[in-house]
């Protein structure tokens, strides 16, 4: 272990559990470390279409549910999340692999997820079209707790 500097060996040392309860979804810390960097890399430089679809979703603004943007869910950085509704939207552009698409899905619906994909060109040329699938999509998820006062449902 002398190649590891204090920060990786602080890292192993405060690694999750395997059963993947808590944050770590049971993966390794350095793992986990890294994720979170390329989901920050990626909040700080999103494409076109996800800064639109941002401006669309944050705030509140589709009746008063929350998102978040590039959020690590097991090993996978989803676009937006709605964590009220586990739901997940995911914007994809030309270079989308189907396959892999509906094996991420599909791994994502085994974490308890809905995932909602639209394309670059539905956000760019038809965002109300994807805020109105987005809101219906919510309307269908069940909460996941308890709703804070103050929300008309």
């Amino acid at each position: 272990m002398a190649n590891l500097t204090s920060q990786q060996d602080a890292q192993r040392l405060n690694s999750p559990p395997l059963q993947g309860r808590g944050r770590g979804w049971g993966l390794s810390a350095i793992f986990l470390a890294e994720l979170n960097s390329r989901a920050a890399d990626m909040r700080r430089n999103p494409t076109e279409p996800e800064k639109r679809l941002w401006r669309a979703l944050s705030n509140g603004q589709i009746e008063g549910h929350k998102f978040r943007r590039q959020a690590v869910i097991g090993p996978y950085i989803a676009d937006f999340l709605c964590p009220q509704k586990a739901l997940i939207v995911e914007v994809d552009g030309e270079t989308h692999d189907a396959e892999q698409d509906r094996q991420r899905d599909h791994a994502l619906a085994g974490y308890g997820f809905t995932v909602l994909r639209v394309t670059n060109r539905d956000v760019m040329d038809n965002l109300d079209g994807v805020q109105r699938s987005v809101l219906a999509a919510l309307r269908q998820a069940p909460d996941r707790w308890a709703v804070a006062e103050g929300r008309e449902e």
